[in-house]
């Protein structure tokens, strides 16, 4: 990692295999390595999610029979981990956006 590289900020979550598989866990690495060196990505890996916050989005790796979401927002010294979970609907559970919430603000608020 060089020094002008943002540090990963867990809150929550972890990607391992299992449950992810080697191949969607090099691909979520590989994604949160380049959000690390500060580019920003866009569909069809990644998707804004105001509805969390400002700066806040989502990954999405696709891995054997299901696909993975990884909620992340991006800031100035570091990108946070929100959550890591498995999508089975086409919404976002509610109870996702309120969790990661709610982690913000205990996060913001440090």
């Amino acid at each position: 990692m060089s020094p002008n590289d943002k540090p990963l900020v867990w809150l929550h979550g972890e990607i391992q295999t299992p449950p992810f598989s080697k191949e969607a866990r090099l691909e979520a690495g590989f994604l949160l390595r380049l959000l690390q060196k500060g580019e920003l990505l866009s569909l069809p890996h990644s998707r804004p999610m105001p509805s969390i916050g400002p700066r806040c989005h989502e990954l999405r790796v696709n891995d054997k029979g299901q696909t993975w979401r990884i909620v992340y927002r991006t800031d100035f010294d570091a990108v946070v981990i929100l959550d890591v979970f498995a999508k089975k609907t086409a919404q976002t559970p509610k109870r996702v956006i309120d969790t990661c919430r709610r982690r913000l603000q205990e996060y913001d608020s440090l």
